[in-house]
């Protein structure tokens, strides 16, 4: 049983990171909404809990509280920013809104050393971001640091374990934040970091064999990270019991059935069925250019494709997916629900009617841990570290309506954007690279010849998570090569733009 920390989320945009950062110190961890009961809490059997900030305010009425239960439990607690301000007010002290608002850089200056800031320098540089500010002080705590706007800007309790931080140490920007962190909950927290790659695979192996035994397992493999580090995953579990099928829709990156055929190559048993419904999606595709209608479409007929093929196997009773954790945190979220900006990329879940069983052995982790394991599997870093691609495929970087000529030029100029990264050293410097085909037709020279053909975006960004992004600042000689090939070897490209924006206001995708 590994040493677990709970992460009680109050809805800030930092919570995942949080997590990220605990599981950097390969201590395991998990993110529940605030409002889970004292009984959810003690079957979890926390080592030490942490409670997020929030975008709500403590000084208005009906502000998300935990229960009142964790503050028996006897267990280190760490309140971060809002979470700080609970502690504060559960012994009695007050919030305010202040009128020295921190948003940004500061300057930590420690007072009093103890266990939790062991290794710091007496100023660091921190990262602040919060409107209200404690104005009163219960007597049974001690301050341990300050900025120049926060006189509690790290308080600890003088008889119980509880620390307040009204920074946020799980951002970059706070430079020893880690060391917070890991002073929290190795020094005080006395947490064992037992938490790795290898016995994640190896506790998953046996999880996977006792749960399935003999039984046949479905799995949808796409060739991404997801599914493919999961193919490997159940193979060394239960060989040739795996049945992976993967649906080429016609809209898949260039040549990915012959790539995906020579990855799994050096897996003997593993039978991949391939079904090439290429026409149907398009067909079904002609004349649509509305993104949410073209990601109805292909969820529906992914369904509808996938049923068919898995129905051809007899005495199948699981379904394996590649779902992660930041899925699983998502279709909790604590306060309520967001607004939707667009479905989400991934093709949508099989319906209940086929009455499988789900695997999902990746829902614990997050994409960087999966790399790691599948690196530990064995599968090369030419699938381990490949960039998100999303469900709907090159339909949703064909801006408008979709054809297989599109198909075919998004393709061709995708793979010379993509295989130049790799020659340069350049892909695995950036998050996500891709090519979006415009519904644009620009006056172009060819030779001796005036051409009118269709414009092309390169799209890169630097993320950590996907939730915000800034465009990778790619070198301009590179890019002018790129531009380059494409429109000498793509004949219907004549024009190349590069997408600066930031998400947000943009998204990642364009459609």
């Amino acid at each position: 049983m590994h040493n677990k920390v709970l992460i009680l989320d109050f809805g800030s945009q930092y919570t995942q990171l949080i997590a990220r950062n605990v599981r950097s110190l390969n201590i395991y961890c998990e993110i529940q909404p605030f409002r889970i009961s004292l009984e959810q809490i003690q079957s979890f059997a926390p080592k030490a809990i942490i409670l997020s900030g929030s975008p709500y305010s403590l000084s208005k009425k009906d502000s998300p509280k935990p229960n009142e239960g964790i503050w028996q439990l006897g267990i280190p607690i760490l309140g971060i920013c809002y979470g700080m301000q609970l502690l504060v007010t559960h012994y009695g002290g007050t919030i305010l809104p202040s009128n020295k608002r921190e948003y940004g850089s500061a300057i930590l200056n420690i007072v009093n050393y103890n266990e939790l800031l062991a290794g710091l320098k007496d100023r660091e540089e921190v990262w602040m971001s919060h409107s209200d500010a404690i104005s009163c002080l219960p007597e049974c705590f001690s301050v341990l640091a300050k900025t120049d706007k926060s006189p509690y800007a790290v308080i600890v309790h003088q008889k119980f374990p509880y620390y307040g931080l009204q920074f946020h140490p799980e951002v970059a920007d706070t430079k020893n934040g880690i060391k917070v962190l890991k002073n929290f909950l190795i020094k005080i927290g006395k947490i064992t970091a037992d938490w790795t790659p290898s016995t994640f695979i190896s506790e998953s192996i046996e999880k996977i064999r006792k749960q399935v035994g003999k039984q046949k397992v479905l799995l949808g493999l796409s060739g991404g990270v997801d599914s493919s580090v999961t193919a490997a995953l159940l193979y060394k579990a239960i060989g040739k019991q795996l049945l992976p099928i993967f649906v080429d829709t016609g809209l898949m990156r260039y040549n990915e059935a012959e790539r995906i055929k020579e990855t799994f190559s050096a897996y003997p048993d593993l039978n991949i069925r391939f079904v090439d419904a290429s026409n149907t999606f398009l067909s079904r595709l002609k004349g649509i250019s509305d993104p949410e209608t073209k990601r109805k479409i292909i969820g529906r007929t992914f369904i509808e494709v996938f049923e068919q093929a898995a129905s051809e196997y007899a005495g199948v009773h699981f379904l394996a997916q590649g779902t992660l954790y930041p899925d699983v945190i998502e279709s909790a979220s604590p306060i309520g629900l967001s607004a939707t900006i667009k479905s989400h990329h991934n093709v949508g879940g099989l319906p209940e009617k086929m009455n499988l069983v789900l695997i999902e052995p990746l829902r614990e982790l997050f994409k960087d841990e999966v790399r790691e394991v599948g690196t530990l599997l064995g599968l090369p870093d030419s699938i381990v570290q490949r960039h998100p691609f999303p469900g709907p495929g090159l339909a949703v970087r064909i801006i408008g309506a979709v054809n297989e000529e599109k198909v075919r030029l998004l393709q061709l100029a995708d793979e010379i954007f993509i295989s130049e990264l790799q020659k340069n050293g350049l892909y695995n410097r950036t998050w996500q690279a891709f090519v979006v085909l415009l519904p644009v037709r620009t006056v172009g020279v060819m030779g001796d010849e005036r051409s009118y053909d269709q414009v092309c975006a390169l799209r890169a960004v630097d993320s950590v998570d996907g939730m915000t992004a800034t465009f990778t600042p790619l070198p301009i000689k590179f890019l002018q090569k790129v531009a380059n090939r494409i429109c000498n070897e793509v004949k219907g490209i004549s024009r190349v733009v590069y997408d600066i924006s930031s998400k947000p206001p943009a998204t990642i995708e364009w459609e």
